[in-house]
């Protein structure tokens, strides 16, 4: 099984990077690997390959334009949980950059039977979760997590925006814990254009959006850790997180600032509080130099992409109810396509919370 698929994937790969002459050579030594270990390495050209094929095959992301722009930082040497924490640390930062985020991908060594690393967050910056007795504070998405979190011995400050600590198991050894330096993690504050009240809502986000808790696939070989990251369209946070009323459920306190009657349905406050949640997400990102993109853009790009895959020779798949957006998505392009959601590889895979396996 794992000879096919890396002859599939050594084909593929070598043919669009223009090194055909070198498939049925590098194909004879992967084969002397697995029939030796049971396994094969790839070469960094390889993984950068995989890692971008993998963006360019997911299917729920609207932001596959970029996909050969992607940072490949191989981090295959990172054998301890300390190496790894540096690694991560270093991804925040480098990605970060600033506010100017560039999107980058760490991969850490491969899944071998009983000796797997695994980052047990969801993604490497997201806050925290308290069912308290007296109401949520916090994430609620975040309330499982931050409990096992608690398990180990973190502690958080009981607020609304507390950063959870990284935590980091290999094999069945413990996991550990870490904090995020703070310095690293860069937040913006939420402003909005017109309404000054909307400050004393002392809402925030994080900057940039690090998924870390899927495995790439490439080639037979299976990556468990492995954090990847873009840049946020701005209805993640404005017409997700915020909005959404199983997490922090801000449309009543948006409306209720705006004066609407949030008593009928026929009024509209929720599509009313929800544009103007959004348009202060972007302009608050705008303002403080951090890379965010609208809808309206994403789905502009999401066609140029589109259009490159063909002329490639390729047919752009893709899950319909992900890549329209969750704000006025009649008015984007994508809501009057359709795709074919089929699953190629290389690509991007959810797992079990690490979690509930340890």
């Amino acid at each position: 099984m794992m000879w096919q698929e890396a002859e599939s994937f050594i084909r593929q790969c070598y043919k669009e990077l223009g090194k055909e002459e070198q498939i049925e050579e590098r194909l004879q030594e992967i084969e002397e690997m697995i029939q030796r270990t049971g396994s094969y390495h790839h070469t960094y050209e390889e993984l950068e390959y995989g890692a971008k094929a993998a963006w360019r095959n997911s299917n729920r992301c609207i932001g596959r334009l970029f996909w050969d722009s992607l940072k490949v930082i191989d981090q295959r040497g990172a054998l301890t949980e300390e190496d790894i924490r540096d690694a991560v640390f270093y991804h925040i930062d480098y990605a970060t950059n600033g506010g100017r985020i560039r999107s980058t991908i760490s991969i850490f060594p491969p899944h071998v039977e009983g000796k797997s690393v695994r980052i047990w967050n969801h993604q490497l910056i997201r806050y925290a979760g308290y069912d308290e007795p007296t109401g949520v504070i916090g994430d609620p998405a975040s309330i499982e997590f931050t409990k096992e979190c608690e398990k180990l011995g973190w502690e958080g400050s009981k607020g609304q925006f507390d950063i959870l600590p990284l935590v980091i198991q290999i094999g069945n050894d413990p996991p550990r814990w870490f904090d995020i330096p703070r310095e690293i993690v860069l937040e913006v504050e939420l402003r909005h254009p017109e309404y000054e009240w909307f400050q004393d809502l002392q809402l925030k986000w994080y900057a940039v959006p690090f998924i870390s808790d899927m495995r790439l696939e490439i080639g037979g070989i299976h990556y468990k850790a492995a954090p990847f990251n873009g840049w946020y369209m701005e209805t993640e946070i404005g017409a997700r997180n915020l909005a959404d009323d199983f997490r922090y459920d801000m449309l009543p306190a948006v409306a209720e600032g705006m004066g609407l009657n949030t008593r009928r349905n026929s009024s509209l406050w929720k599509d009313r509080a929800l544009i103007e949640l959004n348009q202060a997400v972007l302009h608050s990102f705008k303002r403080d130099k951090v890379s965010i993109v609208d809808h309206h853009s994403a789905a502009q790009q999401f066609q140029l992409f589109h259009q490159k895959e063909q002329k490639c020779g390729r047919e752009a798949t893709g899950d319909w109810t992900w890549l329209i957006p969750p704000v006025s998505p009649a008015t984007t392009k994508i809501f009057h396509q359709s795709f074919e959601d089929r699953i190629d590889t290389p690509n991007y895979f959810y797992q079990d919370h690490a979690y509930k396996q340890s």
